[in-house]
This record gives structure tokens, C-alpha cells and sequence, in this order.
């Protein structure tokens, strides 16, 4: 799937309880060539940051960090899956693993709450 992010804005949709987003986190990506980066916060997250790139495969490959709102510093690394569900909607099917705190890894998606502008 070929997908340009820039400009894009996702919420939380799935996440396990390892996990600390919600439906109340939003990312706001950009993109530029195949760097890819995104801004997010709501829910449990004060602020985060997400850094990566789109593979030749269209999927995307990044690492994050984020305070969240107990104060803790908390990084991991994330491997996205660009799909569409029944509505049409975009949504990022993920895999990650904190590389912080117990190190546990997981299944999370987001879902596009805007359209590409």
C-alpha cells in the first residue's frame, strides 16, 4: 500500500495492556521522501515523538519516546503494517516493543482520524 503520511492524524484504535496509548492519543505525521515523523500526546501521554522511515515494502519501521503522565521517560521501537478497514478508514496495524521499563513487547493499531491535506 502506498501511502504518503504527511499531514496525516491518527488516534489510538487497539492497544494491549502493556501499552500506553489510547483513543484519546493523537499522532500528527509528517513526511518527507522516505523519513517519516510524528508528534503525539492525549490520554496517559504528556509528550512523544516518533522517528522512522517508510520501507520499500510500504511499511514503516520507527522508534518512539514519550513522558507519560506518572513522569516516567519510556522508548521503544515499532514496525507498522498500512491497511484499510471495512469503513475505508487508514489504519497502522503495529508491532512494538518497549526498549524501557519491563521490555515487553505487543500488537497495537491506529486508525486516520483526518484526511491527507
Amino acid at each position: 500500500m502506498d501511502v504518503n503520511y504527511n499531514h496525516r492524524i491518527f488516534r489510538g484504535r487497539t492497544n494491549s495492556d502493556n501499552g500506553e496509548f489510547g483513543g484519546q492519543t493523537t499522532f500528527h505525521y509528517r513526511q518527507s521522501e522516505d523519513r517519516v515523523w510524528a508528534t503525539y500526546s492525549g490520554g496517559d501521554i504528556v509528550s512523544g515523538h516518533l522517528q522512522g522511515k517508510v520501507c520499500a515494502d510500504g511499511s514503516l519501521e520507527f522508534v518512539y519516546h514519550h513522558e507519560n503522565v506518572d513522569g516516567e521517560l519510556m522508548a521503544g521501537q515499532c514496525f507498522s503494517t498500512p491497511s484499510q478497514d471495512k469503513a475505508g478508514h487508514l489504519v497502522l496495524k503495529e508491532h512494538w516493543q518497549w526498549l524501557t521499563g519491563d521490555r515487553t513487547s505487543s500488537y497495537s493499531e491506529v486508525e486516520e482520524i483526518t484526511g491527507h491535506t
